[in-house]
């Protein structure tokens, strides 16, 4: 039977109507006020955002408070903000908290994918704007509600799909802009890691578990949140990418990053149909994960298009990259830092505007850093008025469906069909 959306209307329009919409302004700022931001979720996403708000040099804010459940990650992330800021914020484990306090202007959310929902919800009520990890939701009913509810309050937000503020994506788009790959109906997509016993990290988002680890010091409650209720179990709480309850695993911390560029450099939307499989080829018991390590995708889009996805955690040699396949050209993009542009040859027989362009090669080391300093930077400008955010809800939410699509269609081992008219799902 078709499953319904809970809220209508998120996928109207375009990327480029989105873009073009005009920025929230925050009222209450003066010409000289800082804004007030609290960091909520200070694990290792949470502080690599803390050092990239830092490194970006954004003069104009100032972080006052951290929260986490778990100790050890407050006590760091206090004292990250302490180092680098010259400032003690306030350490709080309920993030409800830094909402009741009108001081605070807005909201960096890093925690856990089920709880994005929650919290961007709260945050809204409480008039905060919001920088929100991808993906925008654990499910394609709770982006909606927070596309949906976003629209009303009229806070910045801010999704956290940075490759949107990636140079070598926006260079991309320009070129195919500028028609140097001619017509493209295929795109091919592909994220491969690997890893050994003998890592830090031993296995796909086997984190590391601190030793310090108690009842008394973690709080699970609050990590569950909305999540079934379950005794403390210290690798759910520090893996929980692993687990359906938190994650949707490859398809909503990876794939969706490939799936959101693709519509950016292309202007693609949603795709009609996904046919996803995939299992847990590469760690079996005594491991209990439940999300997939290997994974594959089609999909199709309603304007003759075809994106094909695929993810394996057993071998990391081709690395990670999208390749845009035109008719008179290729764009490869590379692990965030390289980009490649191939013209068509033809067999030697070329026309003469395809001979006359140049293979191009472009490489900027550690480019992802700085493509999420600009994506923190552009937020903060748009909470002021002076740019428009480059990745609100709408295409938060627009990434985050061909995501869920997917996890859905490997779950039920099933075709999966997206009608954007009436924003409905089934399956075949």
């Amino acid at each position: 039977m078709p499953e319904d959306l809970s809220r209508r209307g998120f996928v109207r329009g375009t990327a480029g109507a989105a873009l073009a919409a005009g920025p929230a302004i925050l009222p209450a700022l003066g010409q000289n006020k800082k804004l007030t931001i609290g960091v909520i979720g200070c694990g290792g996403r949470g502080r690599y955002l803390i050092d990239r708000f830092f490194d970006a040099k954004i003069q104009d804010a100032i972080i006052t408070y951290v929260c986490d459940t778990y100790q050890g990650n407050l006590n760091r992330g206090k004292d990250q903000v302490a180092s680098k800021g010259g400032n003690t914020p306030k350490a709080v484990i309920e993030y409800r908290d830094i909402l009741a306090d009108a001081s605070v202007d807005a909201v960096i959310i890093a925690t856990p994918e089920h709880l994005h929902h929650p919290m961007a919800m709260a945050a809204l009520r409480a008039k905060k704007h919001i920088y929100l990890e991808k993906p925008i939701a654990h499910s394609i009913e709770e982006g909606a509600e927070i596309v949906a509810f976003s629209k009303k309050a009229g806070q910045v937000v801010q999704v956290g799909t940075q490759n949107r503020s990636n140079s070598l994506y926006i260079e991309a788009r320009e070129m195919v802009k500028k028609g140097m790959i001619g017509e493209c109906h295929y795109v091919r997509a592909f994220w491969y890691r690997n890893f050994w016993k003998t890592h830090a990290v031993p296995a796909a988002w086997r984190y590391i578990i601190p030793d310090d680890t108690t009842p008394e010091n973690t709080d699970f409650a609050r990590f569950l949140g909305p999540a079934p209720k379950r005794p403390f179990d210290k690798s759910r709480y520090f893996q929980w990418r692993n687990y359906w309850d938190y994650s949707g695993g490859i398809s909503t911390d990876l794939l969706v990053h490939q799936t959101d560029i693709s519509n950016f450099v292309l202007d693609k939307r949603v795709p009609r149909t996904c046919m996803a499989s995939g299992g847990i080829y590469q760690w079996g018991p005594p491991d209990d994960r439940e999300v997939p390590d290997t994974l594959s995708a089609i999909y199709e889009y309603p304007d003759k298009f075809h994106l094909n996805y695929s993810c394996f955690f057993g071998n990391e040699y081709f690395g990670y990259g999208e390749q845009f396949m035109g008719h008179e050209g290729t764009i490869e993009v590379l692990n965030r830092s390289l980009l490649n542009f191939y013209p068509e040859t033809f067999r030697g027989g070329a026309p003469d505007h395809v001979k006359a362009r140049k293979a191009l090669k472009i490489e900027k080391p550690n480019n992802d850093n700085f493509a999420v300093e600009a994506h923190l930077r552009n937020w903060i400008n748009g909470i002021r008025g002076t740019e428009k955010v480059i990745a609100p809800p709408e295409m938060g939410q627009l990434a985050a469906i061909p995501g869920h699509m997917a996890t859905l269609s490997y779950r039920r081992d099933k075709k999966i069909y997206w009608d954007e008219k009436t924003e409905k799902y089934r399956f075949s």
